[in-house]
């Protein structure tokens, strides 16, 4: 019988079944950044066990409120920072050089097929797009990793999700995985690996087949992941050209890791993405998804690009197609934060961070702040925001404040009209 991605990748790193379905397995990678890894350091300080089991395989940033607004970010900072010079982790992205962590790590290089991640941190699952099982966990597994290497997971079961058909144009990835988690549900993929496949996927860039596995955690799913193919080696390739003869060599090793023809899968879904039209969240819940053109006058106060899920170089190019030479509605204002220092610096040199700002726009450096109402764009009671990120829960951008979630494209279309509506 056939394996899954995930059932060959938890194969290879198993170090012990403890009991029943549980598996611990060995991590190529442990990232953490300045909002819950500072809780798993001074618990391992208290205990004695201020340490790391590799400092090569741990990654750090400061991305959820950066630069500090007040005393208590700058000290969560601190304790990250210190922390990481005293164990030497060399990969720590400081203010200036750093970016939201599910982009700046995989601009790096540092996430490869058949790789295991995790971090505290939900949309950790973004990875998954390389092929590899990566996945968001509490406190104490954070500790484990840190300390040991380790992390022990319920061997995984899949859900395949068939992607047909052709996109037309208007449709981007967030168009369509927020059609398969209104498909799903909420809770559809609850302890199930979400695998994308099919033409559509295969059609996608990275940044495409990230914003797939971002969100696969929004319905329920531990996380979710691509096959691998010549896209993934090209993004790659600047960072394993000396361990490979050529790119076709590289695919071969790494395809080792894809699913075989007859793997089994706990469930299975197909959707024909060539009726998909732009959508948006509607409500307090990611499957709460219906077409845009649905919409009846939907009066928004602010547009928010950006985030772990649509502020890559793409996204930035999408919006600022639909913008360009024209201007947010007076009672609109916008805010876009290009998601590393390397992507802000590529906008600047196409012209787009111009384009942007003759349209109004407020631009930021690198930050989660706004995704998670802390700071860079906060709502206020009874706000509305057309916005790029992943969560529209109640008061998620800030108290009493509504967050309807769409592409980058129809975010900036919404902008310009003062409604939510689709790009044109």
């Amino acid at each position: 019988m056939g394996k899954t991605i995930a059932e060959k990748i938890f194969d290879a790193h198993r170090v012990d079944n403890p009991s029943g379905t549980i598996q611990v397995i060995s991590l190529d990678r442990v990232f953490c950044h300045e909002i819950t890894t500072p809780i798993a350091i001074n618990d391992l300080v208290s205990r004695g066990k201020d340490r790391v089991h590799n400092p090569e395989n741990i990654k750090a940033v400061i991305d959820h409120v950066t630069p500090a607004k007040d005393s208590k970010t700058a000290e969560q900072g601190k304790i990250l920072r210190d922390w990481a010079k005293r164990n030497n982790i060399r990969d720590f992205f400081d203010i200036g050089k750093n970016g939201v962590c599910h982009a700046i790590f995989p601009e790096k290089g540092f996430v490869r097929p058949g790789f295991t991640v995790i971090m505290g941190d939900s949309h950790t699952c973004t990875h998954g797009a390389f092929c590899a099982f990566a996945a968001g966990v509490g406190t104490t597994d954070l500790e484990v990793g840190i300390l040991k290497g380790v992390c022990a997971f319920e061997y995984p079961k899949t859900m395949k999700v068939n992607l047909t058909g052709d996109l037309v144009p208007g449709v981007y990835p967030k168009d369509v995985i927020l059609t398969v988690i209104k498909t799903v549900g909420v809770n559809g993929a609850t302890n199930m690996v979400m695998e994308f496949t099919g033409p559509v996927v295969d059609g996608m860039s990275m940044e495409g087949r990230m914003t797939l596995s971002n969100m696969a955690v929004e319905a329920g799913a531990t996380s979710g992941i691509c096959k691998a193919d010549m896209t993934t080696v090209d993004y790659l390739w600047p960072f394993i050209k000396s361990d490979f003869a050529s790119k076709e060599e590289a695919l071969a090793a790494y395809a080792q890791w894809n699913a075989d023809s007859d793997a089994v899968y706990e469930k299975e879904i197909t959707i024909d993405c060539a009726s998909l039209r732009p959508v948006s969240t509607f409500g307090y819940k990611p499957d709460q998804v219906k077409n845009i053109s649905d919409f009846e006058n939907t009066k928004i106060d602010q547009v928010y690009i950006g985030s772990c899920t649509n502020g890559r170089i793409e996204d930035l190019r999408q919006a600022a197609a639909v913008l360009k030479g024209k201007s947010l509605h007076p009672d609109v204002r916008g805010i876009v934060s290009p998601a590393t220092p390397e992507i802000f610096s590529q906008a600047l040199k196409e012209g787009l961070i111009e384009i942007f700002m003759d349209a109004g726009f407020c631009v930021t450096n690198p930050t989660c702040g706004a995704c998670l109402g802390m700071s860079n764009g906060v709502l206020a009671a009874g706000e509305v925001c057309a916005s790029t990120t992943n969560r529209n829960f109640n008061g998620r951008m800030g108290k009493g404040g509504m967050v309807h979630l769409m592409s980058p494209a129809s975010a900036a279309a919404s902008g310009i009209a003062g409604v939510i509506t689709a790009a044109q």
